[in-house]
């Protein structure tokens, strides 16, 4: 039987930067604008993922990594299919959270808020600028549903194929966006020693206050 890894002195130091409050922008909304256009210059791969934290009726949490696709001060969106784990999930229990993890940059950032359906309007738009094989491949995915095999499931992408060679490819109604509103957000930024560096953002009528944390 093959030794259990034991990664205990795995670690590293982090030394990219810091983080102090008198740097912060008031609104956080604009501060994730600054260091999501830092990990984009940074040529950092993949900025845009998140990691999607949702909890349903059981109790037990779920997580997994999705892709933000635009965000301004109303909150953060991405897309899905509705009949998803994560979207029955949504629908049972509204709250979740959501995580940035910039490596290269020793940064992350949470959001922690309600989530909504974007207005069908704004679903639409967006399913129409996907290239087409991802149109299709939401259209024929019964997400998170067991299917019989990989085969099966191209067999049916090459069917809707066809039948798109001569229609249009319309968004389905069990697939759309999602919005979430945030109440909470903290930016972490890795420091030497592990004394990093936290501030959380928390609205209260209206008005974010910032506060640090202990590392």
């Amino acid at each position: 039987m093959k030794k259990q890894q034991d990664t205990r002195n795995v670690r590293r130091e982090y030394v990219q930067g810091q983080l102090a409050k008198k740097n912060l922008d008031q609104d956080p909304i604009r501060q994730f604008g600054h260091w999501m256009n830092d990990a984009v210059e940074a040529k950092i791969k993949d900025p845009t993922c998140m990691t999607l934290a949702t909890c349903g009726e059981d109790g037990m949490p779920s997580a997994r990594i999705v892709l933000l696709k635009h965000h301004d001060k109303s909150g953060f969106c991405w897309y899905t299919h509705y009949q998803s784990a994560k979207g029955i999930q949504i629908q049972d229990n509204p709250k979740a959270s959501l995580l940035f993890y910039w490596h290269d940059l020793d940064r992350q950032v949470r959001v922690s808020g309600l989530v909504e359906k974007l207005p069908v309007e704004i679903s639409d738009r967006y399913f129409d600028t996907r290239p087409k094989e991802s149109r299709i491949s939401a259209i024929v995915s019964p997400q998170s549903k067991p299917i019989e095999s990989r085969e099966a499931l191209l067999q049916q992408v090459e069917q809707q194929t066809l039948i798109s060679e001569n229609t249009a490819i319309v968004r389905p109604e069990f697939w759309g966006g999602y919005l979430l509103k945030p109440s909470e957000f903290e930016f972490w930024q890795g420091r030497e020693d592990r004394l990093h560096d936290r501030f959380r953002y928390q609205k209260a009528d209206n008005i974010w206050k910032i506060e640090r944390l202990a590392p």
